[in-house]
């Protein structure tokens, strides 16, 4: 199994922690975001990791040099930031050959069981199966009542895509999905740099299967703010404590 793990981007809402540092190498529990992301996606049978790079991407690549994580990483450096549609598409190659392959953000932590997850996507024979949650967000994926994808919306802005009149249900995206190498075949018309959600949302609008998985009893938190490191913290140290009862 291969997986990607989005790590290119700035941070910038956890500055002042990532004015020197890449959001991906902050550390929870004394160990880097990265590097808990590796150890969840080895966890669950993943040998081969690519991880794509922009901002202070030399402290990535020397984090990566300096340690065996027991797994082959590869690094995909973007001159440019490509978000997580172009830095996938930019890493095609990797995956093409795949019968179907992880894809999560760094700057999150779960405890989720990635191998069922994947076993759901290729039992359904999905294009993609995104892992969602019942949760407070801005932007919420509309699921129908067969969990497959049918539109978006942006309730801050009251912006919707929809295409047909089905019963939905809205629920968050968390960052990680199991993907059909067909995708890269949608995502060819978007140019270079561009989320994955309006491919999605262009794949299931013409029948392509996008299913949702719920991970409401899973453990996960995104780690875009200060706050939220704080409560990951928190939680990573109770935890240890009831290991050691």
């Amino acid at each position: 199994m291969k997986a990607m793990l989005f790590a290119a981007g700035k941070g910038t809402r956890l500055k002042p922690l990532t004015d020197q540092h890449p959001k991906c190498l902050v550390t929870a529990d004394d160990t880097t975001l990265l590097e808990h992301n590796i150890q969840l996606l080895k966890m669950n049978g993943v040998t081969s990791i690519v991880i794509n790079t922009h901002y202070l991407s030399s402290q990535i690549t020397d984090f990566v040099n300096q340690h065996d994580f027991g797994v082959e990483i590869k690094l995909s450096p973007e001159a440019e930031l490509l978000e997580t549609g172009g830095g996938l598409l930019h890493a095609a190659n990797q995956f093409r050959n795949e019968e179907a392959f992880l894809v999560c953000n760094s700057d999150i932590y779960t405890d989720l069981d990635l191998r069922a997850l994947t076993i759901s996507h290729l039992e359904h024979n999905n294009l993609a199966t995104m892992a969602v949650a019942d949760r407070k967000t801005a932007r919420y994926l509309r699921f129908n009542d067969q969990n497959l994808l049918c539109g978006w919306e942006n309730q801050k802005s009251g912006e919707e895509i929809a295409w047909n009149n089905d019963p939905f249900h809205p629920l968050a995206f968390n960052g990680i999905q199991v993907l059909s190498p067909r995708i890269f075949g949608f995502m060819e018309a978007f140019g270079t740099a561009f989320s994955t959600i309006p491919v999605y949302l262009k794949a299931a609008e013409a029948g392509e299967l996008i299913q949702a998985y719920r991970m409401d009893d899973a453990f996960w938190i995104d780690i875009g703010t200060i706050e939220k490191l704080e409560e990951l913290r928190i939680h990573l140290a109770q935890v240890q404590s009831l290991r050691k009862v």
